[in-house]
C-alpha cells in the first residue's frame, strides 16, 4: 500500500517516515518498553527528530481488529497510518484528532458513511465504530 501522498499531505513532503512491520511478540515489548502497556497494539508512533519519524505497525493484530470495526484490511491499515501520523504531527487523542482522522480517512481510504471512534478509558486506544448521523 502506497502512503506517499497521504504523507505529504499531513506531515509535509520534506517530512522523511518509515513504516515497519513487526511481530506481535515484537509489538508486545515495544508497547511495554515504551507505553508501559504488556500487550500487542496495532500501531505505535515515534517522532525520531523534528522532520522525522517511524511507524510500528503489527498485521496481525490489525487483522483480527477487522471484524470490530467492520473494515477490510486496506482501509483498517490506512486508517492506522493516518491516526499515526497525526501523532507525530503533534496531535493526542480528542475531538480535533478525530476531525483530521475523518479528514484524511475519506480522502483516501473510506469513503462511506462510518467512523472510528475512541475510548477515553482505553489508554488511547481505539475502540469502536460508529454510523454518522
Amino acid at each position: 500500500m502506497e502512503f506517499e501522498k497521504v504523507k505529504q499531505d499531513i506531515l509535509g513532503k520534506e517530512y522523511s517516515l518509515s513504516i515497519a512491520y513487526v511481530s506481535e511478540k515484537k509489538s508486545r515489548e515495544i508497547n511495554k518498553k515504551y507505553r508501559n502497556i504488556d500487550k500487542p497494539t496495532n500501531v505505535l508512533s515515534f517522532a525520531l527528530r523534528k522532520n522525522m519519524g517511524e511507524l510500528i505497525l503489527c498485521k496481525s493484530v490489525i487483522k483480527k481488529e477487522l471484524k470490530k470495526f467492520d473494515r477490510t484490511f486496506e482501509q483498517l491499515l490506512g486508517f492506522l497510518v493516518i491516526h499515526g501520523m497525526l501523532h507525530l504531527k503533534g496531535m493526542q487523542h480528542s475531538s480535533r484528532m478525530e476531525v483530521a482522522e475523518d479528514k484524511y480517512d475519506q480522502k483516501y481510504f473510506y469513503r462511506n458513511r462510518h467512523r472510528v471512534h475512541h475510548n477515553k478509558s482505553h489508554r488511547g486506544g481505539i475502540f469502536k465504530r460508529r454510523k454518522k448521523s
